[in-house]
């Protein structure tokens, strides 16, 4: 009796990509990179961001003004998802994370990533959001392609070098609360009652420009981020939003319409949210350019 051959099994991934919660990934991504929460903090109660808490509750709560407070994740919790990526396979890592002026989750990345007998090498994105999170995807889609550890870091760092991102928020006070802002520019950001215009630039919080309303602010957004577009050889687009769905769908809707772009709609992660305040909206554009990974 002829017997039928198993196929053999695919060969692990020798390298692998995690980034964390403040990327701002679509749920159910697949082949994505593997995520670490950062930790959110609601009174005495700890939660998992994007597992216990989710960035629509984040918002009322903080909007009701709820004591919100977050931390990076420890280095434990890196080095645990490390050596199970490990026992899957992998002989290499690469972590990529949210702006190490904003936040010291890279470098309990790198603690881990130091104590790790894996080579981890971790990364500082100098951006956030989905400028974070275009970089890690493509960084985990040049790993699954083949590519070594050095190239995969070289391309999330070159994706998240093209991530621009700017957002318009109702006030400045969360911000300055938790120390993103000088008081100063906290200060010019609130007379009258304007909208800042934020920009993420090189990895730190900078005050763009002014607008009296929540109108004008999105119209200044779709305008800079057309101009992106336009900017870019291939460009990827998202719109957050931090308990403002309806007004986010309504500026990716015109963005889609004005560049054909597509746009993926997001909450901003919770962390971040807690940052910048409920009614905040964000646009993200960078570039995947000519690499063929």
């Amino acid at each position: 009796m002829r017997t039928r051959r198993r196929s053999p099994s695919p060969a692990p991934q020798e390298v692998r990509v995690v980034t964390d919660s403040t990327a701002c990934l679509p749920a159910g991504l697949p082949g994505g990179p593997v995520v670490v929460p950062l930790r959110v903090l609601v009174g005495d109660e700890a939660y998992a961001e994007g597992e216990d808490i989710t960035p629509e509750r984040l918002a009322e709560l903080v909007a009701e003004g709820a004591q919100v407070t977050t931390s990076q994740p420890p280095p434990e919790a890196f080095a645990a998802v490390y050596r199970g990526l490990g026992e899957e396979g992998a002989r290499s890592i690469v972590s990529v994370h949210l702006s190490g002026a904003l936040s010291g989750t890279v470098g309990s990345a790198g603690t881990a990533a130091a104590r790790s007998p894996l080579q981890v090498r971790a990364v500082d994105s100098r951006t956030g959001a989905a400028g974070l999170g275009f970089a890690a995807r493509a960084a985990a889609e040049c790993a699954a392609a083949g590519a070594d550890a050095a190239h995969v870091a070289a391309r999330a760092i070159e994706v998240a070098g093209t991530a621009n991102a700017v957002f318009v928020v109702d006030t400045l006070e969360h911000l300055r609360r938790g120390g993103r802002l000088s008081g100063p520019a906290a200060a010019l950001g609130t007379v009258l009652g304007v909208k800042p215009i934020l920009r993420l630039s090189d990895g730190v919080v900078e005050l763009s420009q002014r607008v009296r309303t929540r109108a004008v602010g999105a119209e200044r957004l779709l305008d800079q981020a057309a101009g992106f577009v336009a900017e870019a050889k291939r460009p990827v687009v998202a719109v957050h939003h931090f308990g403002a769905y309806d007004r986010a769908l309504a500026l990716a809707g015109r963005l889609h319409t004005r560049t054909r772009a597509e746009v993926e709609v997001t909450p901003l992660s919770a962390v971040l949210g807690v940052h910048v305040g409920p009614g905040t909206l964000a646009v993200v554009v960078a570039d995947l350019g000519d690499h063929s990974h």
